[in-house]
């Protein structure tokens, strides 16, 4: 058995604060062509990225994850955020959780794999930051060098309690919208002088809110619309504003995408203020791995390399499933998460070595 310790310590000791590499890339491309992968550095908008590949033999088995991590914090930490220390069987480091562990992991189970199987890395440097130059752009050169998987695991933090109790087979989509009325300042006591933007915008938030968008589906709880922000810039009691400015974001499940709610926020917001502007991003679509024939490979694996039969699950936030969903079948399956991003984010020792025993597991049930 390789462990997968010291790979993931020296991960950890790479200081890659999205945007920045701090080495991580290069020494992760080492470690895999020293395991016989064929390695391709692809660096797009100043964001390092790599793609490996490994075999000749039955389906295309992808493992995509990212080397950047969040900052450290302002909180004191137990140990130094980049050190890779192990403290009482803990390994504590910014990204042991999410995802440097699992990174670690997967490539220490793939070493131990059947050099003939199909295998293949998509590791980015852009998860945590804006997405833009990472696993779409490395997606895009897959697909025009056909290297696109059959199957993709991405190895965020996917565990609640126990390792192995949860999969992800999709994600809620996300969109944020930002909404400025202008109107025309003036005395509160004189209020036919002015025009209060206050009076017409808050009923356009308070039917956004009270709209039911739907009431889930088998695999996604309801949608959900949250006002993040109403700001007038008003220090005075007296004064009518001259601009008021709104943000919410909305999770929401496959029942909908960015244009349908595009357009009842549109529609909503001419009913009472059609002077509003909105300006709309949506950072990824909503999507559904259906349970099939490979998530049934996948919880089959888990189940018998841990004895607990995994919940398939959609909650969370986004990661960049979101964008894999466009090109190949694809699930979410890694560590406990309940560290990721605060201080001293750490896993067991033996969880890391466990999930990279899960993931050989996996490895090998795609190769029956």
């Amino acid at each position: 058995m390789i462990d997968p310790l010291p790979l993931a310590q020296a991960l950890l000791r790479c200081p890659s604060v999205t945007p920045q590499d701090a080495g991580a890339q290069a020494y992760l491309a080492g470690e895999l062509e020293s395991y016989g992968f064929n390695v391709t550095r692809l660096t797009f908008g100043g964001i390092e990225n790599l793609y490996a590949e490994r075999g000749t033999m039955g389906p295309r088995l992808c493992f995509a994850g990212h080397t950047d991590v969040v900052p450290p914090g302002s909180g004191a930490w137990r140990h130094d955020p980049f050190g890779g220390v192990v403290d009482n069987g803990v390994l504590y480091g910014r990204g042991a959780c999410d995802m440097k562990g699992a990174v670690a992991a997967f490539v220490t189970a793939a070493a131990q794999a059947d050099q003939r199987q199909r295998l293949s890395f998509l590791i980015t440097g852009d998860e945590e930051g804006d997405a833009v130059d990472g696993t779409v752009r490395v997606l895009d050169w897959m697909q025009t060098n056909d290297k696109i998987p059959d199957f993709c695991i991405v190895g965020e933090p996917t565990c609640k309690v126990k390792l192995g109790d949860v999969v992800k087979i999709g994600r809620r989509g996300s969109l944020n919208a930002r909404i400025t009325l202008a109107g025309r300042q003036g005395h509160a006591a004189y209020p036919h002088l002015a025009d209060n933007p206050i009076h017409k915008l808050l009923p356009a938030l308070a039917a956004m809110a009270a709209h039911r968008l739907d009431a889930g589906t088998e695999w996604f709880e309801p949608s959900s619309l949250q006002i993040t922000s109403v700001d007038v810039g008003n220090i005075a009691s007296n004064v009518i504003p001259a601009l008021m400015s709104a943000k919410l974001n909305i999770r929401f499940n496959d029942l909908h995408n960015a244009a349908s709610l595009s357009d009842w926020l549109t529609e909503t917001l001419a009913a009472f203020a059609p002077q509003a502007d909105l300006q709309i991003h949506c950072s990824g679509e909503a999507f559904l791995t259906a349970p099939g024939p490979a998530v049934t490979q996948l919880v089959t694996a888990i189940t018998n390399a841990t004895g607990v039969a995994p919940k398939l699950d959609t909650g969370g936030g986004t990661s960049d499933a979101r964008f894999i969903s466009r090109y190949c079948p694809v699930a979410e399956f890694g560590l406990v998460g309940t560290s990721m991003h605060q201080v001293d984010e750490c896993v067991p020792v033996s969880e890391l070595r466990q999930l990279s025993d899960i993931y050989l597991a996996i490895i090998e049930s795609f190769t029956a």
